[in-house]
């Protein structure tokens, strides 16, 4: 159906080239708003009206006589209409919906994906200092990095995923003496404890591990504690890596992988920080003033120019950001999308900003930003806010401990990531079509058991005759097939996973509603063919979607 709806797309764009030269660009296909009106829409008549200075039912008569002569309509199209002030509403025959099932089975697990358009993404997200376990914000970014990820990798993009974190801020030194205050005996509540310092019990357990001289290993790092408590630097070490393993066990559990860690301090390091500023500043975008040096964000749209260096010497925070986005570019990724919470929004313009002044080549917008809010959880009808092992926030561990990894993930994905989410734990375990994410599951298991019954080869059904799928109750399953490849292609284009899972529980609705309408083991063979060919392409195609959000696809439930 795919490529019979860009055959038919191309005779709309010809024939509204025809009319009014220049037109045939914005030749589009909509949805019809109710399923009575037909399959596709077409609202160029409308459009077209003014510069024609013709009535637009008039212009929409002489588009349906243009297609009605084409002879891909002459195949396809059962009947065309004219509704409203000049609406052209499109049926299509049973035999062209029917296509789209013989392109799902053909493809697969690449049903969606399009070929390779040679070009490289970078997506940084999670970036968690290490100073504690990751809380349920984390968790939201986490899963929205990976599925965007893989909605891009459907897109022909080769995609990058880097985690970037400072380990040598003042946060890690609060840390390393909230550690060493615990490897002395001290505690929360004692006049020895700061009010800065982390209260959490896993900073106990960092203390007794690197007393005991233990050795902790992460991704990216290695170290073996001295087990002298007034080693501040080992103490500093040993802990940045306990938390970076902790952090690598959370993201295991959550099936969410990463392609490189980038140190912020190596960029201080290096001296991609001090080049940069020096780029700055021979483009002469950089100024004096009150002993601090001063960015002219300014020129590129900042309401107010920004500090780079304060009055003591050290850098403010965006300016390490600048430095190493111009390594992203400099690296070959000409595009680069960073998941972050709303409270870097400030960042945006000063980072961006920084970039262009720096003459590097980089282009306006660069990078890419999706911002989230942060997210409530509750169980047993209240609100919880702390977790015994984070001291003051619940953590993503524990999210997936109450529920699952699926539960979490499905359910973080299914609002805009800038929209306020409540997580109901009591909701996420439940098994009913109230719980978004055992709906759909729950309709790809359904699948697999009558695929079951049956018991024959499912690489036949790609081949089946599917002339017995024209009943209606076949039809919006097989057009909820269709919307499957441009639906990916939207929400890749608008950072929007969360549209992966509506198009997941509308196709999960509109499979229940065919299963409760139509037996599909009949006995008579080309109709039971036919039929098992179109459920076995919607468990793919449940598959398949569920695969991007990092959502499992079970055969039993």
């Amino acid at each position: 159906m795919l490529r019979i709806k860009q055959e038919l797309l191309a005779g709309l764009s010809a024939t509204l080239e025809q009319l009014a030269p220049g037109a045939g660009d914005k030749a589009a296909f909509e949805s019809p708003k109710m399923a009575s009106h037909g399959d596709l829409a077409v609202t160029a008549a409308m459009q077209l009206a003014k510069p024609l200075r013709s009535n637009p039912r008039q212009v929409a008569e002489q588009l349906k006589a243009a297609l009605l002569g084409l002879p891909a309509y002459q195949r396809w199209v059962a009947d065309i209409e004219i509704a409203g002030p000049g609406f052209i509403n499109i049926r299509l025959q049973p035999s062209a919906k029917q296509q789209i099932v013989h392109e799902v089975l053909g493809e697969g697990d690449r049903f969606g994906c399009q070929a390779s358009n040679g070009r490289r993404l970078m997506v940084e997200f999670v970036s968690a200092n290490p100073t504690g376990p990751l809380h349920v914000g984390h968790g939201r970014q986490a899963a929205l990095g990976d599925a965007i990820c893989n909605l891009y990798e459907t897109q022909g993009w080769a995609v990058y995923r880097e985690f970037y974190y400072n380990d040598a801020g003042v946060q890690i030194g609060t840390l390393a003496t909230s550690t060493q205050l615990r490897i002395q005996g001290f505690k929360p509540g004692d006049p020895e404890w700061p009010e800065a310092a982390y209260n959490g019990d896993y900073i106990q357990d960092i203390a007794n591990d690197y007393l005991a001289r233990k050795s902790v290993h992460s991704d990216d790092r290695e170290f073996t504690a001295s087990g002298d408590p007034q080693a501040l630097d080992d103490i500093r070490l040993f802990a940045v890596a306990y938390l970076r393993h902790e952090q690598d066990l959370d993201l295991k559990a959550f099936a969410v992988r990463f392609d490189n860690y980038y140190l912020e301090s190596s960029l201080y390091t290096s001296g991609k920080v001090d080049a940069t500023v020096q780029k700055l500043r021979d483009a002469g975008k950089t100024y004096e003033q009150d002993g601090a040096l001063w960015l002219k964000t300014t020129d590129y749209g900042d309401d107010k120019d920004r500090v780079m260096r304060k009055g003591d010497g050290s850098y403010t925070y965006f300016v390490p950001d600048v430095a190493y986005h111009i390594t992203k570019w400099e690296r070959g990724f000409d595009k680069v999308i960073n998941i972050q919470g709303t409270d870097h929004h400030g960042t945006i313009a000063r980072v961006r900003a920084g970039l262009q002044a720096a003459g590097a080549g980089i282009p306006e917008g660069y990078p890419d930003y999706v911002l989230h809010t942060m997210v409530r959880v509750v169980r047993n009808g209240e609100e919880v806010k702390i977790s015994k092992r984070a001291g003051s926030y619940v953590t993503l561990r524990d999210l997936i401990e109450w529920t699952s990894k699926d539960a979490v993930r499905f359910f973080l994905l299914s609002r805009k990531p800038d929209t306020e989410y409540t997580f109901d734990v009591d909701l996420a375990v439940q098994k009913n079509n109230d719980n978004p994410v055992y709906y759909v599951q729950y309709a790809h298991a359904r699948i697999c058991s009558v695929l079951a019954s049956w018991g024959g080869d499912t690489a036949q059904l790609a081949s089946v005759d599917l002339s017995a799928l024209d009943t209606p109750a076949a039809q919006p399953l097989m057009l909820q097939l269709a919307r499957y490849p441009e639906m990916l292609t939207a929400a890749a284009a608008g950072f929007a996973p969360h549209d992966v899972t509506f198009y997941l529980r509308d196709l999960a609705a509109t499979y229940h509603s065919y299963y409760d309408a139509e037996r599909i083991l009949v006995d008579e063979e080309p109709v039971r063919l036919a039929r098992l060919a179109l459920v076995a392409a919607t468990a793919q195609v449940l598959h398949n979607g569920l695969a991007v959000l990092g959502v499992s696809a079970p055969t039993k439930m």
